[in-house]
């Protein structure tokens, strides 16, 4: 087991089946669905939001998950800070060379500095990437009644089929982005 934990990262199909688990494992103990972002709506609840949406018992429906994805914020920073000899993400040669060849050259941390800093939001790709980017993930997850993880962890393990549409949508916009928008922005990042 202390192998299994220093190895890093872990094994694909170690970690697979663990986050698999997770699904049957908090509907049996607490009866409960896997989900992350609902999240920003019980934040919003709880900071007194006057829209409709808004007005229930954040406590009562939104507490546990919150404090699982509180959890999660902290077993990330547990696994980086104990279990990691560097907190850099492996990434292919194959990827490193065609982030090189959009103009990304750090790329050292989780995502690339040109794209994910304070220093990327005074540039225009960098507005469009994190903040125009960041809402429509956020309207896209709540507009489809859940983001990837409720629709591909959850929604899937229960055979539903508009969790199956959503993420075929997910999957169609991630590749959307990848080979057309991204390009599309980064022409003249970092000039």
């Amino acid at each position: 087991m202390r192998d299994l934990l220093s190895t890093t990262p872990w094994p694909w199909p170690v970690s697979g089946l663990l986050i698999g688990l997770v699904v049957p494992a908090l509907f049996l103990i607490g009866g409960r669905r896997f989900a992350i972002s609902s999240n920003l709506r019980h934040l919003c609840a709880m900071a007194g939001a006057r829209a409709p949406l808004f007005r229930y018992d954040w406590w009562r429906e939104g507490a546990w998950n919150l404090a699982f994805a509180a959890g999660l914020v902290l077993g990330g920073w547990l696994a980086v800070t104990f279990l990691t000899s560097t907190p850099d993400i492996a990434i292919s040669a194959a990827t490193a060379a065609d982030l090189r060849a959009l103009g990304l050259t750090d790329l050292g941390g989780v995502a690339p500095r040109e794209l994910a800093s304070w220093q990327a939001l005074r540039t225009a790709q960098g507005w469009l990437t994190l903040g125009l980017g960041g809402f429509l993930v956020g309207f896209g997850a709540r507009w489809a009644g859940g983001c990837t993880s409720g629709h591909a962890i959850s929604g899937l393990a229960a055979f539903r089929a508009s969790s199956l549409l959503a993420v075929v949508g997910f999957f169609a916009g991630g590749l959307l982005m990848t080979h057309v928008l991204l390009p599309w922005l980064l022409q003249g990042a970092g000039r």
